[in-house]
């Protein structure tokens, strides 16, 4: 179990029950915003805003906006509904900020810590996949993948730059992958 106490975190269902007994005129808004790129890289990319009253709203003056970003597949809940479970965690960060006195994180997103800190959780080698692939669409999702997961900047890069090798090889003749363009040649 990791350094912290699950109990201590609300749900987003709570935080949303305890927003609506305290404003009873409260209006929640989600826009997915999620692009066809997007899709194809199995991601989707969601919005939430928070309004106290229809006051608010009309006048577009949210009292808290939050983002989420889930990958298809990629943990437990994402298998059958990262649309879904996007737009729970975009909704309970954006309350997180609209309601004086939340705990900081909600709950799912403190599960979601402890099942990463977990000893059994294999770290996944994103620079030795990228290796592996000859596909720039499958290096574009390995490389939201990577990211979403929290990978380091030095592995988005090598990620990146192998499918610029690709990108750099494609049409040349056998034995030319790998070679490297001078600076100033002609394609």
């Amino acid at each position: 179990m990791g350094a912290f106490d699950l109990s201590s975190y609300e749900t987003v269902e709570e935080r949303h029950a305890r927003a609506i007994a305290q404003y009873p005129d409260l209006r929640c808004v989600l826009i997915n915003h999620t692009t066809p790129q997007d899709r194809a890289a199995a991601t989707w990319v969601v919005e939430a805003r928070v309004y106290l009253n229809a006051g608010d709203q009309a006048e577009d003056l949210p009292k808290a906006t939050e983002w989420a970003f889930e990958v298809d597949g990629q943990g437990m809940a994402n298998k059958t509904s990262a649309l879904e479970n996007a737009n729970t965690s975009a909704l309970g960060r954006a309350l997180r900020w609209a309601l004086a006195g939340s705990k900081g994180p909600s709950r799912s997103e403190m599960e979601k810590v402890e099942r990463d800190q977990s000893p059994k959780r294999a770290k996944r080698d994103w620079s030795a996949e990228a290796d592996t692939l000859t596909d720039k669409d499958a290096l574009r999702m390995l490389w939201q993948e990577a990211k979403a997961a929290g990978a380091d900047q030095k592995t988005l890069e090598k990620v990146k730059a192998r499918a610029g090798v690709i990108e750099d090889t494609a049409g040349q003749p056998p034995g030319a992958a790998g070679s490297v363009r001078r600076s100033g040649a002609k394609k």
